[in-house]
């Protein structure tokens, strides 16, 4: 990050990643961020997009642009549509499913850095992402592990 140098992407651009599933489009890496936080836009067809997973520093946000989503986050399970807002904090299980016809989602992830992991799982077949033995193998190198949901709360 340059002192007085700002940084701009229009609506189209970004570096792309396809993902099989899904596709990011990187809008500021950590490099542009000086580590403090990546934005990703992430658009796809329906059907889980990844598998149960946690953070263990990383507090990772998504914005709903298009589509409904349901997502779990630890005990909680519910349904997110354009204008909605879902916050993970560090440690919290969690997995997102985009329902019938897809959908897109802006991503905001603090501190910034994941976008290696979805880079070098874009370099693999279609569909790593959501394969867990690959998932984990790449997890040992960034902060996002595989992992199981706890069971759901009566309420939710």
């Amino acid at each position: 990050m340059e002192p007085d140098r700002g940084h701009f992407v229009a609506a189209e651009q970004g570096r792309g990643v396809d993902l099989g599933v899904i596709r990011m489009t990187l809008k500021a890496a950590r490099q542009e961020t000086g580590g403090a936080f990546t934005l990703a836009e992430f658009a796809g067809t329906e059907g889980p997009w990844t598998v149960p997973h946690l953070h263990r520093q990383m507090t990772e946000s998504f914005y709903i642009l298009d589509g409904a989503f349901s997502f779990r986050c630890g005990q909680d399970q519910f349904e997110a549509g354009p204008g909605s807002y879902v916050l993970v904090p560090p440690g919290t299980v969690h997995v997102m499913e985009a329902l019938a016809g897809g959908g897109r989602f802006l991503t905001f992830m603090v501190p910034g850095g994941l976008e290696d992991m979805f880079i070098e799982l874009g370099e693999l077949p279609p569909d790593s992402l959501r394969d867990p033995e690959v998932r984990g193998a790449i997890a040992a190198k960034h902060d996002s592990v595989p992992a199981e949901l706890p069971a759901r709360s009566p309420n939710a």
